[in-house]
């Protein structure tokens, strides 16, 4: 009875001290929420819940008012009481329409995703190339027929295939080392758009987790645990366009599900001559749950592709009438590639706060590219055209321990550690001049890659009033071995690098509604092994240095902005070179910039969003007005319109815009920009969606993607350097039937 009297009092009188709220956060199936949002109005505490549902908040008192919120359900308000102190609480959310209200801006260095999530959720991505799009200051462009790896853009680099920007997809990476095509190569078309849950990202190097390639940002793809139902669709459209998906729901029950998915996609292109494209999807996933207690995915995938490809095509060419716009120089370019990959991801709660997650994958790929960008310029009888091939087997694991509730001296902090490392055998990596695909005229690299990448990282969470300090730290080991086929004599030589990359980052909270950021760190991209060997071990991991301070804004429950300012120095820009096969070092590199952002959502049914992104891009050691990098985007924006929800009619129409560029180093040769506008409309009738899509609506004649490029024409005397460039798409119309069962 006196303790009752005591605690009775301690509560009227307020100075009941805080404590930690403890709990898990499940939907109304039973099943964990992930990554769910847990926020402390009353103390400005926040948290999250990992992999298995649980979260840990420090420094909640009782009468504090808790905010319980993920995307597509409702956020739960709570009032805190003794009895909730002393217990751990199960808080089920119930699924709701996508709103911006239900985003919290909780201090995590990746919060502007979330607000992007709103984006993927309610204009989800309709065809693999447009995933990367997703991020604001993103620009992809295609120039090999669809399928080739995207070219990427993305705070003043042209990225090329990927050499600055990390992609995973849940936690495997999708770029390649040493690849034939060239270094960090991202192949992201073995992804079904259908399949994707979220879009993760973050700019900048300031993500311990994140390694290799992590300079100007990363990517990672979430993808989805679970059906709610099974549904096929098909497609067709202009060019011979034909498209047929499905994604069924084989096993579902309160600890277990599991699904298929499947795509097959055929089309010819706009291209005079047909591109005779063709890819096929397969995946399966399994997921065995016990609710707050572990979690296991496997996943298995297949992807495969060939196509013939018009390539890139001299201004001069089309002006003097020889082609048009979409004819082609060499039209027997193209190719085929294929990825088989097994994945297993396990999250476990190994206590009050704590959490081990581990994933291993291990994947199959091969890749066969034919190309011609000069024409005829070193070969006037066969002409220039390059094979490059490689087969390639690649394993890796990770696993991170998270605690959400570690003390130091008195003081609550959380932390994570994991370790993990990656490696890759490339067989016969190769490059060749050939003629027309069929004949092999002579070799110019040919060799075995074999690289491991092994790591650690470790990183902390410090909570003070409203600031939250996150230190961290990243160390990577680097064996770099080539075999040389080309040698006579057995000829293998090594290198190895050791990285080292601490991050800093600083978020200011005031409220749930507003976030000032400051982010630092060092991260780095490494080389080719082709190009390690035989620089002898010099120029291997450049690192890059960058800084980003920028706010998040949420002044109405349903308008949000954001603001950065950012800048980025590199040791060492590296330059793909098409006719040799490799990447080189081109000096250092200094980049600054300004993004800004918007989303609204006036109404339920209307979602608007705008981001316009500006970069200040030179190289340091070339004299000025010789100092551009070429292809480097000056200038960006992306937005959008989405109108409707569930039944009836809805719709979307999106633009993206790229300003003219230096397509060479002292400005003399311009990259044109574009202005190109999509759009969709649907019409959804109990369990069936009917749908058309439209690229380019406008018919604007752009180029997609475009280079400064030496060639010579079989019939000139002399080379020229000019612009050569890919068409981009014109007016593009398809149409869609979904059902769903």
């Amino acid at each position: 009875m006196k303790n009752i009297i005591v605690a009775i009092a301690m509560l009227f009188m307020g100075t009941i001290a805080a404590q930690n709220l403890k709990g898990k956060l499940v939907n109304e199936t039973g099943s964990s929420l992930e990554d769910a949002g847990i926020f402390n109005k009353s103390s400005g505490q926040h948290s999250h819940t990992d992999a298995t549902g649980h979260f840990v908040l420090d420094g909640t008192a009782v009468k504090d008012t808790i905010y319980f919120s993920i995307l597509g359900y409702a956020t739960k308000i709570r009032v805190i009481s003794q009895s909730d102190l002393q217990n751990p609480i199960t808080i089920t959310l119930e699924e709701s329409s996508i709103s911006l209200d239900q985003v919290v801006l909780v201090s995590k260095v990746d919060a502007l995703s979330k607000l992007v999530d709103v984006d993927v959720k309610t204009n989800p991505v309709k065809s693999s190339q447009e995933i990367l799009r997703k991020v604001p200051g993103l620009i992809i462009g295609q120039h090999a027929g669809g399928g080739k790896a995207e070219q990427i853009f993305l705070r003043g680099f042209d990225v090329d295939h990927g050499t600055d920007v990390a992609i995973n997809v849940d936690g495997m990476p999708v770029n390649m080392v040493s690849h034939a095509h060239g270094q960090g190569y991202a192949d992201l078309h073995f992804v079904i758009p259908e399949t994707i849950e979220n879009i993760n990202f973050g700019k900048g190097p300031f993500y311990a987790d994140q390694g290799n390639f992590n300079t100007s940002g990363y990517v990672n793809l979430k993808l989805r645990k679970s059906l709610d139902k099974s549904f096929v669709s098909t497609e067709a459209g202009q060019f011979g366009t034909r498209r047929f998906m499905g994604m069924f729901n084989v096993l579902d029950t309160r600890h277990k599900n599991a699904f298929l998915a499947s795509e097959l996609y055929l089309t010819d292109g706009p291209f005079d001559s047909p591109q005779n494209f063709n890819r096929i999807n397969l995946l399966g996933r399994y997921r065995y749950a016990i609710p707050g207690e572990q979690e296991l995915i496997f996943t298995a995938s297949h992807f495969s592709s060939k196509w013939d490809a018009s390539g890139q095509i001299p201004q001069r060419a089309v002006d003097q009438g020889l082609i048009g716009r979409f004819g082609a120089i060499d039209d027997t370019e193209g190719g085929q590639t294929s990825r088989t990959n097994f994945v297993i991801n396990h999250s476990k709660n190994i206590g009050t706060g704590k959490s081990l997650n581990t994933m291993a994958y291990a994947s199959h790929y091969d890749f066969e590219l034919f190309s011609n960008f000069t024409f005829f310029l070193d070969d006037a009888i066969n002409g220039d055209q390059i094979g490059q091939f490689e087969d390639r087997f690649m394993a890796g694991a990770k696993s991170v321990f998270q605690n959400n509730l570690a003390s130091l001296g008195g003081l609550d902090f959380s932390y994570n550690a994991g370790i993990g490392f990656r490696y890759d055998n490339v067989d016969d990596n190769q490059l060749s001049h050939t003629l027309n695909r069929q004949v092999l005229l002579e070799r110019f690299a040919f060799g075995d890659v074999d690289e491991l990448n092994s790591y650690a990282f470790a990183g902390a969470s410090f909570k003070s009033g409203e600031f939250t300090f996150e230190p961290a730290v990243r160390l990577d080991y680097f064996r770099f071995d080539y075999i040389d086929k080309l040698s006579t004599k057995y000829n293998s030589r090594s290198e190895e690098k050791v990285a080292f990359s601490p991050k800093f980052n600083t978020i200011y909270s005031p409220t749930e509604s507003t976030q000032f950021f400051l982010k630092t760190g060092i991260g780095f991209h490494s080389n080719d092994t082709r190009v390690v060997v035989a620089n002898g071990g010099e120029e291997i991991l450049p690192a890059a240095y960058g800084v980003d301070l920028g706010t998040i804004l949420k002044p109405m429950e349903k308008l949000v902005l954001n603001a950065t300012l950012w800048t980025l120095f590199l040791e060492q820009e590296f330059v793909y070179v098409g006719d040799a096969g490799v990447v080189e070092p081109s000096g250092k590199t200094e980049r600054m910039g300004i993004e800004v952002g918007a989303r609204y959502q006036p109404l339920d049914w209307l979602y608007i969003y705008s981001d316009a992104n500006y970069t200040h891009a030179r190289s340091t050691e070339a004299i000025g007005g010789e100092d551009y990098i070429p292809l480097a985007p000056d200038f960006t924006m992306a937005g959008g319109i989405t109108v409707g929800e569930g039944q009836g009619l809805s719709g979307s129409i999106n633009y993206r815009y790229i300003d003219d560029r230096p397509a060479n180093e002292d400005n003399s040769i311009v990259a044109e920009g574009y202005f190109v506008t999509d759009a969709t409309l649907n019409y959804s009738l109990n369990n069936w969606t009917f749908g058309l899509i439209v690229e380019n609506l406008f018919d604007t004649a752009w180029n997609e993607t475009q280079f400064a490029t030496e060639s010579r024409l079989l019939n000139e005397a002399a080379s020229v350097e000019e612009i050569h460039f890919t068409p981009g798409t014109p007016f593009y119309l398809r149409g869609k039937v979904t059902v769903n069962f």
